[in-house]
């Protein structure tokens, strides 16, 4: 709580009801002080004092001081008092924001019920805000199931039992398409966070022109298009799990600004100088060999140590057998569900072929293996040739590609094919097809392709 006042013995007495009613109290004697405190600091609400100057009884002072908060937070909530009070004085309070008016002196009971109500009401706006940023995201829709029979996958498994209930950094390795994703959905579906929010974000997805406002949030006017205030990711993950994925591509210019998120729990709102604390737990993901990033100079060792506190390593799906076909089963299950084909199953020549197979491209290759099978075959049980584990595209239909398909299809293969062939490493596939990073991800999220 703010509490604003010129009279050293009001705010010692306000310090003591508020201390005995649950409240943590800041105070300042001047509007000056006010202001520094807001810019500084967040606070579940304010209560200020009209008039601060010797033998003034406008109230204009406080007035002008609503203005400056409600220009600096519009959503915490304030309460204004006076000795001066008139009905005039109240009403114009009101219009200017104020939550609720006292008057001098106070009786402690309805003063500490009017603080009480405001908090809730500032907790609620906070909350509804979030709320909005969240459904302006997208993420993921946590459907996946963590199969993880195999006996490679058992020290995974292991790991996340006994990390899972602290407030460790992890940092998930494995190549593209294992499932790190998933990995990092358990870790936080068994922690003591899992009632809050898990945020995901693809590094690789954030151009470095917008990163800062993208994870730290902006404030309305920091730029051109900032028309109003906006949370970054670290807020809305406030008090639960960040997943940071594609973490070894994050921009070398921006991995000191992450760090000092990391190292202090702190961070400024592109256009604010108030600094907001935030409690937010890290899960970090890539494909990349993150030594060699640090040995190059493209990844800080700094930021490498706080990321990787417990290190979990998947194992690709070709060390995973026993993994494979549970996981079709599920996929299939999914998929026909989605295509109003229900009660599909896998035969035994589809089993068979699925095992075999050396799965280039992971859990997210069998994913998509087994919805091209669901569209595709004309019966309910599956074989060898519906699930069709050769490569979708060879290199004389990618040179004629109108032949047999339409562009779009053609872009598509291309992209699948590309990304197949470097081992699901985007900054490699993008130099194959001639493309930047950034238009490879844009392609990426137009065909649904997954990348975590």
């Amino acid at each position: 709580m703010l509490v604003a006042d010129d009279q050293p013995d009001v705010l010692q007495a306000l310090r003591l009801l508020l201390k005995s009613e649950g409240f943590a109290c800041e105070t300042a004697p001047d509007p000056g002080a006010t202001l520094a405190a807001l810019k500084r600091s967040r606070f579940d609400a304010a209560l200020i004092d009209l008039n601060y100057t010797r033998d003034t009884t406008s109230g204009a002072e406080g007035l002008e001081l609503l203005e400056q908060i409600r220009a600096l937070d519009a959503s915490l909530p304030v309460v204004v008092m006076t000795a001066w009070g008139s009905i005039d004085l109240a009403v114009q309070a009101m219009r200017r924001g104020a939550g609720d008016f006292i008057e001098k002196p106070w009786e402690n009971r309805r003063l500490a019920s009017v603080l009480g109500a405001q908090v809730e009401l500032g907790r609620s706006r906070r909350r509804e805000q979030r709320l909005d940023a969240e459904n302006r995201l997208l993420r993921a829709e946590g459907e996946d199931q963590f199969i993880a029979r195999a006996p490679s996958m058992q020290p995974v498994l292991d790991m996340i039992r006994r990390v899972a209930p602290s407030d460790a950094n992890v940092l998930v390795l494995g190549e593209n398409g294992t499932g790190k994703g998933v990995v990092a959905r358990q870790i936080h579906a068994q922690s003591r966070r899992a009632q809050q929010p898990l945020i995901k974000v693809n590094m690789g997805g954030i151009a470095e022109t917008v990163f800062e406002a993208e994870m730290f949030g902006h404030v309305k006017g920091a730029f051109t298009d900032a028309r109003s205030d906006r949370i970054g990711r670290f807020e809305l993950a406030d008090g639960g799990t960040l997943f940071l994925d594609e973490i070894a591509n994050i921009p070398p210019a921006q991995q000191p600004k992450l760090l000092r998120v990391l190292e202090d729990g702190e961070l400024e709102r592109v256009g604010s100088s108030r600094t907001i604390s935030v409690d937010v737990r890290i899960i970090s993901a890539t494909n990349a060999e993150l030594p060699q990033e640090v040995a190059s100079g493209r990844f800080r060792k700094d930021l490498l140590f706080r990321l990787n506190t417990v290190e979990i390593r998947l194992p690709p799906l070709r060390e995973r057998r026993e993994d494979i076909v549970p996981m079709a089963e599920d996929f299939l299950a999914r998929c026909s569900r989605r295509y109003q084909r229900e009660g599909m199953r896998l035969g035994a020549s589809a089993r068979r072929a699925l095992e075999a197979y050396p799965w280039p491209g992971n859990v997210r290759e069998l994913s998509h293996v087994m919805e091209r099978a669901v569209l595709m075959a004309t019966g309910d049980t599956l074989d060898h040739v519906d699930v069709s584990l050769q490569p979708l595209t060879s290199e004389v239909e990618l040179a004629t590609p109108t032949s047999r398909m339409t562009l779009e299809q053609a872009e598509h293969a291309m992209i699948r094919n590309a990304l197949d062939q470097c081992t699901g490493n985007i900054q490699k596939a993008a130099e194959m097809l001639g493309l930047s990073r950034a238009a490879l991800y844009r392609r990426l999220e137009k065909f649904g392709l997954r990348t975590e």
